[in-house]
């Protein structure tokens, strides 16, 4: 079991080695990935990115849900109010599924489902929950026209988990917001 006492041992360690101080609020990588919670696929482990390289966010299947877009607005004032050190260039926002997602165990509760998507259970099949190639192409397809600008690209990947090999579904695409 891990509980509290080895974690503040492991943070020490952590502190005494590996901390980076003066990290500034902005990525460094002007990245940012949204990926799933299962410990199997740690975005910033799979992806071998470095401390402040990337702003990552995780939920269930890693998918693009309503409160994500609120997540990713309210990030998007943060990154406004901290200009200091803000890496110029195209921003990224990476999509990261995987396969063997529990999201997938969830497809026989579609009313919890659609909650979650803040959608009616018929318009679940849309959302492709139980193939990881289609739910990022459809996330990928959200992310561009929700979320994007002209200086933010969006990529969809797919993490084997029985590989550790990542796929590219959706190359770096550009996309333009349908809303102001």
């Amino acid at each position: 079991m891990t509980d509290t006492t080895e974690l503040i041992r492991r943070n020490a360690s952590f502190a005494a080695g590996e901390f980076k101080a003066g990290l500034g609020i902005n990525p460094s990588g002007n990245l940012m990935v949204i990926g799933c919670v299962d410990p199997r696929v740690d975005p910033a482990f799979v992806l071998g990115l470095e401390q402040g390289e990337a702003a990552v966010i995780r939920n269930v299947g890693g998918r693009i849900t309503p409160a994500t877009l609120s997540t990713l607005a309210m990030l998007r004032k943060v990154g406004q109010a901290n200009q200091t050190g803000k890496p110029t260039g195209d921003w990224n926002l990476v999509i990261l599924h995987h396969t063997d997602c529990g999201m997938t165990d969830l497809a026989a509760y579609p009313e919890l489902l659609a909650a979650y998507f803040e959608i009616t259970p018929d318009q679940l099949p849309g959302k492709a929950v139980s193939d990881p190639q289609g739910s990022v192409r459809v996330d990928a397809g959200i992310a561009l026209r929700e979320v994007s600008r002209d200086s933010f690209l969006v990529s969809g990947l797919v993490y084997d988990v029985d590989t550790g090999r990542i796929d590219t579904i959706v190359a770096p695409t550009r996309g333009h917001r349908t809303a102001p």
